[in-house]
């Protein structure tokens, strides 16, 4: 027989929320591969010495571990594995297992420690056999050592990633307290200077002056040109004059000046306190290594499940002359990329700081941090810059809309239109509840549904939750298509500007099918989808899809908390989401569901029936250890038929006393309250891009626009991209009409990983049913079955 396959999974460095998700996919995937998986504890310190701290792992080891914070198996310090003999040992000890393929979860130290590792390997191994500890047959099989990195690390300071593992988590735990600060902020009208983690890199501190609508930031990668005590001071002042009670300054721990010059959080606080100066209340907050702790958000255990599944597969496929690659993510892909340039490229944005070379270090960040960072100024300056101003005859009048259900970073993104709206000089109009408000209560006295947004009310949105301008499902055609054209005739708007879920996308549609009958609608119009079903086309992901993660993992942590206190308890949770089965595949991802029911694959009784008798067995095995609980999630419309109450009861008949069950139904709670960073920050971003696409057309350009498919577009981030999509071509070739969902989804995939990761056996998918003629002719026996 072939020896089995033998990898080990290592956590190193700073810990980060996340590890645990990373440990447990790369554990489970390994087994369903066929492999023996190892743990090493305590991290390089562990393959240093070897022993007990080198373990073989079971399917039931990692039970219950999505849940938990910080790295259960261990990071420390390890000054030996620097020197040779320490390295010798640690191949030693990794040989005496069996071991050849090694998966790192660390950051850029201790991913650059594991390629030196690798590439020391084969001289390793001859000194091995050089000094008698092992002949050449013995070590045949080992010549060489696979590799695979995955990046944990709260500051997000990976070159060539996106995110990674655990830089949502802090952030989340940030803007939480920053939104605690800010009520005792506003109380007393103080100033707080909040310092954040980021020695080198400053997206902690970007990304929550983005998500929380703070004041100034100061971070590492983008010192301020020119005097930053005057800048700070003449924006802050600009705030104060307009009302604002309270000033929120959030700075990185490695914020410096243009000259190199650390900025503290006490020099700061002391400008704004000056008496002959702001005269500002102001207090210090340092958040610390509460950034580090808790348990990881639903993105972060996402991104670490998919990351763990994929890095076993890089491992299993590595050859000797694989460079070593580490796992990344651009937008919604999972990518394999060269270790070393990810590093070296890492390494370049720090020579590039301690240089006072800011401008490169701003173009080795992705992008998107560029972006994000103009994103912030715009949105902290609004009215400062009269070099932005239009002129005159190019300002438009822009009404702002939200169809549809309320989904979390709706406000951020109309706070972020606005405030471009004004910093360029158009008039930004809210449209308040929807078509319908604008049909029927458009000059309501003393408040109609048409009025101009107040900037000091709408500043403070940025991380309020649902829709502050109201929402409405009803379409144009229902409101009267003739009514919505004249009244946008009449109130002379120049472009529309929607956000909302697959209504909002029916209902540009509509307008625009409706330009041929109606010249006023023969303006700009664009869409930001913003629902938690995340089943708009034309885009992959979709505002408050993450908010409603969150808070469905949440809800369902506290549940299985509740099944594996009592027991042998399934709980069948039912997801929103309509006809898309992305919540109900995302939430069973992040919180290790054992089965996921969608109305894309749908559910029959066989299904159910290869369901009940794995969870038997499950539970037959289960010899008295914690964490035992189990947790099934269905979506709403997964069924006609079953439902979560329907299912609940059925596994509890068929248990026959051997197990219970129990039916949860979160609801409208998924919708949720605060909405998440991710959110906040993607509204931002998204809805400036909105504005801007809008801005080209200008006014009084109805015959151009009536000929321009890219004049009624949907945003969205495809792939690796964030890209404008003309309606007609998604109404055409992307949208599955009957399902008010797209045809195709990025995440369909992912359900298989769900099944994996569950341990749910195979079973025959459901049959697809039979609609119209063809239904009719099975029924009466004129065709076959």
């Amino acid at each position: 027989m072939v020896a089995r396959k033998k990898i080990a999974i290592m956590t190193s460095g700073g810990d980060s929320p996340g590890m645990n998700g990373v440990v447990r996919a790369c554990v489970r995937m390994a087994i369903h591969m066929g492999c023996d998986p190892y743990c090493i504890y305590e991290g390089y310190e562990g393959l240093v010495r070897g022993g007990n701290l080198i373990r073989k792992m079971e399917w039931h080891d990692v039970r219950g571990w999505l849940s938990e914070g910080g790295t259960l198996i261990g990071t420390a310090r390890c000054m030996a594995f620097f020197e040779r003999a320490g390295r010798l040992a640690a191949a030693r000890n990794l040989i005496s297992q069996g071991i050849d393929a090694l998966i790192i979860c660390g950051g850029d130290g201790s991913l650059t420690g594991a390629d030196r590792f690798r590439a020391e390997w084969p001289t390793l191994i001859e000194e091995l056999e050089a000094n008698g500890e092992y002949t050449a047959d013995q070590l045949a099989p080992y010549r060489h050592l696979n590799i695979v990195g995955l990046v944990g690390s709260i500051d997000n300071d990976l070159s060539g990633t996106d995110a990674t593992i655990g830089c949502y988590s802090a952030l989340a735990r940030i803007c939480y307290a920053i939104d605690l600060i800010e009520a005792t902020a506003s109380s007393h009208s103080r100033a707080f200077v909040i310092e954040v983690m980021g020695r080198h890199c400053g997206w902690l501190a970007l990304m929550a002056g983005i998500a929380t609508g703070a004041d100034f930031i100061f971070i590492p990668e983008k010192p301020r040109k020119d005097n930053w005590r005057e800048e700070m001071c003449s924006i802050v002042e600009h705030h104060r004059k307009q009302g604002k009670r309270k000033t929120i300054v959030i700075i990185a721990e490695g914020a410096l000046d243009r000259e190199g010059n650390k900025i503290t959080p006490e020099m700061v606080k002391d400008l704004l306190a000056d008496k002959k100066g702001l005269g500002l209340d102001t207090r210090i907050t340092t958040l610390g290594h509460v950034q580090r702790g808790g348990t990881a958000v639903a993105y972060d255990r996402m991104l670490a499940t998919l990351q763990g599944v994929e890095a076993v597969k890089a491992v299993l496929e590595a050859t000797p002359e694989t460079p070593t690659c580490v796992i990344a993510i651009n937008e919604n892909k999972i990518v394999r990329k060269p270790l070393m340039q990810a590093v070296q490229d890492t390494k370049r944005v720090a020579k590039a700081i301690e240089s006072q070379e800011f401008d490169q270090a701003m173009a080795l960040r992705d992008t998107e941090f560029s972006e994000q960072y103009r994103s912030f100024m715009m949105t902290t300056a609004v009215q400062m810059n009269e070099k932005m101003l239009l002129p005159e005859k190019e300002r438009m009048k822009i009404g702002f809309i939200n169809v549809g259900a309320p989904a979390g970073g709706m406000n951020a993104a109309v706070r972020a239109g606005v405030a471009y709206c004004l910093s360029r000089g158009h008039e930004p109009v809210a449209i308040y509840n929807g078509f319908a408000g604008f049909a029927r209560h458009h000059d309501d006295k003393p408040l109609g549904a048409v009025r101009p947004f107040d900037w000091l009310e709408v500043d403070g949105w940025a991380s309020k939750g649902g829709s502050e301008i109201g929402t409405n499902r009803e379409l144009p055609s229902e409101s009267g298509m003739e009514t919505i054209a004249n009244l946008i005739e009449q109130y002379q708007f120049d472009a529309l500007f929607l956000i909302g879920g697959f209504e909002a996308f029916h209902a540009v549609s509509q307008l625009r099918k409706a330009r041929d009958q109606y010249p006023s609608l023969c303006i700009p119009i664009t869409l930001l989808p913003a629902t938690i079903s995340n089943n708009v086309p034309g885009t992959e992901y979709s505002l408050g899809s993450d908010t409603c993660l969150n808070e469905l993992v949440e809800y369902c942590d506290k549940i299985k908390q509740s099944a594996s206190a009592t027991r042998r308890r399934v709980f069948v949770i039912e997801t929103q989401g309509g006809r898309s089965g992305y919540v109900a595949t995302l939430g069973g991802l992040g919180v290790g569901a054992s089965a996921v029911y969608t109305p894309e694959e749908g559910v029959s009784l066989e299904m159910l029936a290869a369901d009940v008798r794995h969870l038997k067995e499950v539970f037959a095995q289960d010899k008295g250890q914690s964490r035992a609980g189990r947790l099934i999630l269905i979506n709403e419309k997964a069924s006609k038929v079953y439902n979560a109450r329907l299912i609940a009861e059925i596994l509890r008949e068929e248990a026959h006393g051997r197990f219970e069950s129990r039916e949860g139904i979160p609801g409208h709670m998924q919708q949720g309250g605060v909405p998440s960073p991710m959110d906040r920050c993607r509204a931002v971003r998204l809805a400036i891009r909105c504005i801007q696409h809008l801005e080209q057309y200008g006014r009084n350009v109805h015959n151009r626009v009536k000929n321009d498919p890219m004049s009624a577009t949907v945003i969205g981030i495809k792939g690796a991209s964030v890209v404008f999509t003309p309606v007609t071509k998604v109404e055409e070739e992307e949208t599955d009409w009957p399902n008010r969902r797209p045809r195709a989804a990025h995440w369909l995939g992912m359900k298989e990983i769900v099944d994996i990761l569950g341990g749910r056996p195979k079973y025959h998918a459901p049959e697809p049913d039979l609609t119209g003629i063809k239904a009719k002719d099975v029924k009466r026996g004129i065709e076959p079955l």
